[in-house]
């Protein structure tokens, strides 16, 4: 990296910022108390306003979200005219999933050939930990020349929607000039990447219903509808023969015209086994950035070991359909919803409840706030350009900013490249990475701060 003051001082808070991440991961922040206690969120809140309180920064705030999470404001203030910068990042995580598969415990930041292991050191409690390395910077270097509004997550990964709701209750709270979320992530690593586009979502819960209660597969098979053979039907109707996603009425051919991404190295990426092909059509930035895919997230049905010959009278399963830019996501939910009911067969009882929703995003990457983050780039990653990309994931709340504040600018940047496995187990973060991108977001303060007194 360039030898700067901003980039020297970040090195050296390298050694704080891996101590930091070790205490806020260790929370199990799932913010699901049938997974893990609220307490385990509510200590991570604390420590995320504790964190902001120590900085300096005013009018700390824990906010109870209407859907029973909680978010955490706070407020730096910079000189006086300076434009105001959104910082957002969330702290709750995903479950580790199978706990026995990770390498180390999923809640112990663990050094492991070069990067830190733990659940949520990506995605996205190193986001946090980021803007934190990025302000300290600034503070040892003359200071922070803009308004500073942080606000840290507590249901993102749940998609509940809690903190839009509440921005909309108050819509003064998060105004901001610019806004800076660091929940995305470079193509590469090594990359410097801008995030354009992403796709939104919906979840929903499906359930068929056929018998009373389970049969004896050997007297009534063959006549009796199998609710768990009926519920295997109506997933297989959500792709055609070759993976693609088929939803009734639901447009899947749109074409993304950005930055390429070869079929190689998303088998990479993705560590698509040998001799295991990629479904759908078009190039892989068209399935993952431009269309549709629908995924079955989880089914209720009887495990193999102490499985009995019975037919079942129940299944269940959730399925999310992620939506890209141009779709509407209600509307996507209404058609998935349809398409399920009319292929349900055998008139097998059907019910599909709605657990989550997300618009998709497209950002304007012309405005003056992508230059002064380019140039920020180019000298955090020196020999490298800054790339727009799109992302595949969801992240509800920049629809409910640029709907508040269609003046505002949103970036998005972040820790997630494709070796961090987030959402997987063995999630990790590159410290190289954080340690970039907190020197990018340090000079983009600068850079923004100055492009607005010109």
């Amino acid at each position: 990296m360039t030898a700067n003051p901003i980039a020297e001082t970040v090195a050296s808070l390298m050694p704080r910022a891996r101590t930091e991440l070790a205490e806020l991961v260790s929370f199990r922040s799932v913010a699901d108390p049938a997974v893990f206690p609220r307490s385990e969120c509510e200590a991570a809140a604390g420590w995320v306003a504790d964190s902001l309180r120590a900085e300096g920064f005013q009018d700390v705030a824990v906010l109870d979200t209407p859907d029973g999470t909680q978010s955490v404001y706070g407020l730096l203030a910079g000189p006086e005219d300076a434009p105001t910068v959104l910082l957002y990042a969330h702290y709750d995580v995903q479950p580790p999933l199978d706990e026995d598969a990770w390498v180390t415990p999923p809640f112990e930041l663990t050094e492991r050939d070069g990067r830190w292991y733990g659940r949520g050191a990506a995605d996205c409690k190193g986001g946090f930990l980021m803007h934190l390395l990025a302000l300290r910077a600034l503070k040892a270097n003359g200071g922070v020349p803009v308004n500073v509004k942080v606000i840290v997550e507590g249901s993102e990964e749940q998609g509940t929607g809690g903190l839009e709701r509440y921005a909309e209750a108050h819509p003064e709270l998060l105004a901001a000039d610019a806004v800076v979320v660091g929940d995305t992530g470079n193509f590469q690593l090594g990359l410097p990447t801008v995030t354009a586009t992403l796709r939104g979502m919906t979840m929903v819960r499906v359930s068929v219903d056929t018998l009373e209660g389970n049969l004896h597969s050997g007297q009534f098979g063959g006549a009796a509808p199998d609710a768990l053979a009926a519920l295997i039907k109506v997933l297989d109707s959500l792709r055609a023969e070759d993976g693609s996603t088929t939803v009734d009425g639901l447009a899947s051919d749109a074409v993304w015209d950005g930055l390429a991404y070869s079929e190689a190295d998303f088998r990479k990426d993705a560590k698509v086994l040998d001799g295991v092909g990629l479904i759908g059509e078009g190039t892989v930035a068209d399935r993952i950035w431009a269309r549709p895919a629908v995924t079955v997230l989880g089914i209720d049905c009887p495990p193999v070991v102490g499985a009995t010959p019975s037919i079942q009278a129940s299944a269940r399963a959730t399925i999310s359909l992620r939506v890209p830019p141009g779709q509407d996501a209600a509307e996507a939910t209404e058609l998935l919803i349809s398409h399920i009911e009319k292929h349900t067969p055998w008139g097998a009882r059907v019910a599909v409840e709605q657990v989550g929703q997300g618009q998709p995003f497209r950002a304007d990457t012309s405005s003056p706030a992508y230059t002064a983050m380019a140039d920020a780039m180019r000298v955090a990653y020196p020999g490298q350009e800054m790339q727009a990309a799109g992302m595949g994931g969801s992240i509800p709340l920049c629809n409910t900013l640029a709907e508040l504040y269609p003046r505002a600018e949103i970036l998005l940047i972040g820790l997630s490249e494709p070796e961090a496995r987030i959402h997987a187990v063995n999630e990790s973060v590159s410290p190289e990475e954080l340690e970039r991108l907190s020197v990018s977001e340090a000079l983009f303060l600068v850079n923004y701060a100055r492009s607005n007194r010109a």
